[in-house]
């Protein structure tokens, strides 16, 4: 396969040569497939679950989301954190 890249492309490729970053410009190549591979990975892992929210949304899994459901929550959380917290403590001589 061969690939062309734009003359700024070309430029950052050999400046990373250049400075040692990598010791091929053909690297720079491999590590941008790399990270775009990484980046559709993570992209599908949200899309699939998203998809999941949504079917449990269909199955009617979900529940409303309203002020007085936030702060349940935040009270919810507050106290696991605190129960938490209490558990490591040392116990007092």
């Amino acid at each position: 396969m061969e690939v062309e890249l734009t003359a700024d492309q070309k430029a950052f490729a050999r400046q990373a040569v250049e400075t040692g970053r990598l010791h091929r410009e053909e690297e720079a190549v491999q590590e941008a497939l790399a990270l775009w591979e990484e980046r559709e990975r993570a992209r599908a892992e949200v899309r699939a679950a998203v998809d999941m929210a949504e079917r449990s949304l269909a199955r009617g899994e979900g529940r409303p989301i309203t002020q007085q459901s936030m702060r349940d929550l935040a009270i919810q959380v507050k106290q696991r954190g605190r129960t938490r917290l209490a558990a490591e403590q040392p116990a007092a001589l």
